[in-house]
């Protein structure tokens, strides 16, 4: 589960994917499948979280990594990345790597 404070230690991924319209779910599918089958599967994997964009163009992944080196051992997997590949054949996409700075919420 993602939780998202300034005292978990963690780092955080956010990918923004930019994609045409009609090709969005293949998109998202593509991402899904390589998180459930090689991604959760690395050391230091914790979470994944996908948005679609409403306006058709967009994709997100939100994910979050023990380390900065964990996620540098995945993305030199080969299984990952194939899937990389795929995704870029697909869709142009920008990570940045972030730590939580500030967080607020509602009590319910």
């Amino acid at each position: 589960m993602t939780l998202i404070s300034r005292d978990k230690p963690c780092i955080t991924l956010i990918n923004v994917f930019t994609v045409a319209p009609e090709r969005q779910a293949e998109l998202i599918q593509l991402l899904e499948e390589a998180t459930t089958t090689v991604i959760r599967h690395q050391p230091g994997y914790i979470s994944a979280n996908l948005h679609r964009g409403l306006d058709g163009t967009h994709v997100t992944n939100y994910a979050q990594w023990r380390s900065q080196a964990d996620l540098e051992a995945m993305r030199h997997d080969p299984a990952a990345q194939t899937y990389m590949q795929a995704a870029s054949a697909v869709a142009q996409f920008a990570p940045v790597l972030y730590e939580v700075a500030f967080t607020d919420e509602v009590d319910a």
